[in-house]
């Protein structure tokens, strides 16, 4: 009986935002009004939520959902989410809000992404559970959020994660940051193989992997292959990421972003992917080509409803917890980020750190002693170095 009348107070309260949002068709008896209200199915209560499940009437137009969607949060809350198509609606009410922290824990979401190729943890969902995708069927992951929004971290969270799950050899990172303030806890790693920040440096790095991709695309036509993971064993290539944090700095290099789109519109099946992270989205940065392959979208607090429309992650202009973000794929969600500190990540890194030096050529060219280490996009060529202080025995 108390579950009955549960629901029956349920399902008046929807009639109620119903009839506020003005979703009903209206017909008259006389001088009497009648209101026909979609029509709903059932009401279903979860240890956290409850799932209420309607059809609009014939006639509806379905768009008016989502458009008074203001209508339900004021109702039920702002948490919440409306799902549907042309006829059938879910409404999912949350009881609880998203976790203010969630702290990052390999092992705890290991089980979630041990069957993906290139996992991307995400964070954890209104339910508590942990959401990732795997980047080799969602590639190219775009990321935006002010300051303090808490994208640095997520970019973190996103590194170390890959470092831990795959090989040096199954996975080379390229990192660009023209800020000089994220990526400097990465330098050391085996498969960081740049750690870079000025725009000629970067510029050099993407015109190496352009040479990449044509060579891997020479191999998957010499092989008869769709995808590079399908090449034989003794030509397999190992996955790469090009990370570039606030690219929008970028934007005036006419090289870069030609490469870049290169990159985002082939890379899937060759095996190049990319993550890219801005502060402030505008559609003079995010070029429409870049954008339309760019397919998934972290979208932290943004300034106004313009820059979130950009990223298409609406809503994203009112957030108002750090870390939390919106997570678009083929639809959007609200994921709390897991929380990595900088010491934390470097305990973890620890075990990944080999000798080396990945840093920036400077004006004055290093001995070739010195340039054993440096990758090879970074090296000048050697007939045109002119070695300052250097004894003639000593150039031998």
């Amino acid at each position: 009986m108390f579950e009955w009348l549960k629901k029956q107070y349920a399902k008046s309260t929807l009639i109620k935002c119903f009839r506020a949002a003005e979703l009903y068709q209206t017909y008259k008896t006389g001088e009497k009004a009648i209101y026909i209200y979609p029509k709903i199915h059932s009401v279903q209560f979860k240890i956290n939520k409850t799932i209420y499940t309607f059809t609009l009437q014939n006639g509806m137009n379905p768009k008016d959902v989502k458009k008074k969607e203001y209508v339900f949060q004021q109702i039920f809350g702002k948490q919440i989410e409306i799902d549907g198509d042309v006829k059938k609606f879910t409404l999912t009410v949350y009881h609880d809000s998203l976790d203010h922290e969630v702290l990052y824990d390999y092992q705890a979401f290991y089980d979630v992404i041990a069957k993906m190729k290139l996992p991307i943890i995400a964070g954890k969902d209104k339910n508590g559970q942990w959401r990732a995708f795997d980047m080799t069927k969602h590639p190219h992951l775009l990321i935006a959020g002010e300051t303090g929004s808490g994208k640095s971290t997520q970019l973190r969270s996103i590194l170390t994660t890959l470092i831990q799950y795959k090989k040096p050899d199954e996975l080379e990172l390229y990192l660009a940051d023209c800020k000089k303030s994220e990526f400097h806890i990465f330098k050391q790693i085996e498969h960081v193989k740049c750690v870079l920040s000025s725009p000629r440096d970067i510029r050099k790095m993407l015109q190496y992997i352009k040479q990449e991709l044509d060579e891997r695309s020479n191999l998957t036509d010499e092989f008869g292959v769709a995808h590079i993971d399908d090449l034989p064993d003794s030509h397999k290539k190992p996955y790469i990421i090009v990370c570039i944090d606030e690219f929008v700095m970028l934007r005036n290099d006419s090289k870069i972003m030609d490469i870049l789109i290169e990159i985002v519109a082939i890379g899937r099946t060759l095996g190049v992917f990319t993550i890219l992270s801005m502060q402030r989205p505008t559609a003079d940065v995010l070029d429409t080509t870049i954008r339309a392959n760019l397919t998934v979208r972290m979208g932290f607090k943004v300034a106004d409803a313009t820059n979130a429309k950009i990223i298409n992650t609406i809503g994203a202009e009112k957030i108002e917890q750090a870390g939390q973000f919106i997570l678009r794929i083929v639809k959007q969600e609200e994921i709390q980020a897991p929380y990595l500190d900088i010491e934390k990540a470097k305990k973890i890194l620890e075990s990944y750190v080999v000798e080396k030096e990945v840093k920036e050529i400077k004006d004055e060219p290093k001995r070739p002693s010195q340039m054993k280490n440096i990758p090879t996009f970074l090296q000048p060529v050697q007939e045109n170095i002119e070695w300052f202080g250097v004894d003639d025995d000593e150039r031998s």
